[in-house]
């Protein structure tokens, strides 16, 4: 049985206690927040939880074997730095860290210790990324060209961070799962309107081979959008997050094109054949995530989702804040 602290009851934190709560061999011991308030619906709600507004006594208990970490991201470092000199593996919170100085610290600190870190990338355990993950795998697509995602929102605004950082995370880590090239350079653009954090973002990342991401991020559109598109010279699929029953579709459409001696010879044929609307399992993406994990820890395995996961989003989240800053000025990586 692995017994398991819950630092921060904020927006995600009853998320957290709750799909934990559900693993049978885990047991949710302590939620530990600065707000008492907070605190009080843990009683209510979880009567057998203890709760504590000071993270040292759950980061220093003996009686605790993981920590959740779910706290704004310039307090995730020094959270689970002592969580892993303590001894407790850690779930952190997206992103990793602010840094990928503090993401290469974490990583080194936890293998001296053998202890296991997963960064809570929740996208990845969904039926469909996981679909998506298999159809490239089994080269349906075939090359890639493009992976394009659009992520939009009336809100919600953070305090912390910009929209980048807030944001972006997801759809990084999805494509960092699915497709095995990883990025070599990075440009951004962005600006902030409100409240002096940037709310609207792009971001295109370059591959060392003909493949190309862009991304769409903001916090002020008046429609909610979560779409990823990936295109490859065999067929196309679009995944809209949104929708209840057809959220990916496999479109065998696509560009032929016929090399003869010079360019203007090209001879360029348009296929366009059936619709693939491939069965998705329903799943609930944070009970899985808590799921694994346990087993991860309880059986010493690596997560998919694992530190140097979350270090190379971090990496890209840094260089694209880097590339706003000097006015879209490529970055590589």
């Amino acid at each position: 049985m692995i017994k398991i602290a819950v630092i921060g009851y904020g927006y995600w934190g009853p998320n957290i206690v709750r799909n934990f709560s559900f693993v049978e061999d885990a047991d949710v011991v302590c939620v530990c927040d600065f707000d008492s308030k907070r605190l009080e619906t843990v009683n209510k709600l979880y009567p057998s939880i203890r709760t504590t507004t000071d993270f040292h006594e759950v980061l220093t208990s003996p009686d605790i074997d993981a920590v959740a970490i779910v706290t704004p991201v310039s307090t995730h470092y020094e959270l689970a730095k002592r969580a892993l000199q303590n001894g407790k593996h850690v779930f952190v919170e997206k992103p990793f860290t602010a840094t990928g100085g503090e993401a290469e610290d974490l990583i080194a600190l936890a293998e001296r210790k053998n202890l296991t870190i997963m960064v809570d990338h929740t996208f990845l355990f969904t039926g469909a990324v996981k679909k998506i993950k298999e159809v490239i795998q089994n080269n349906l697509l075939g090359n890639l060209y493009f992976f394009d995602s659009t992520r939009v929102n009336l809100g919600l605004f953070q305090h912390d961070v910009n929209v980048l950082w807030d944001l972006l995370p997801h759809d990084l880590s999805i494509m960092d799962y699915v497709i095995e090239e990883k990025p070599m350079a990075i440009l951004a653009t962005g600006k902030a309107h409100l409240n002096g954090y940037e709310d609207t973002v792009y971001v295109t990342v370059f591959f060392s081979n003909n493949m190309i991401a862009h991304f769409n991020i903001n916090w002020l559109s008046p429609v909610k959008i979560r779409n990823i598109l990936i295109s490859g010279d065999q067929k196309m699929l679009i995944w809209n997050d949104l929708d209840p029953d057809e959220k990916i579709k496999i479109y065998d459409r696509g560009v032929d094109v016929e090399n003869r001696e010079s360019i203007e010879e090209l001879l360029i044929n348009y296929r366009s054949g059936d619709v693939w609307i491939p069965k998705v399992e329903p799943l609930e993406a944070l009970t899985v995530e808590a799921n694994y994990f346990v087993d991860c820890v309880m059986n010493n395995k690596t997560p998919i989702n694992d530190g140097y996961a979350g270090l190379r989003i971090v990496k890209v989240l840094e260089a694209s804040t880097q590339s706003i800053k000097q006015m879209g000025k490529m970055i590589t990586i």
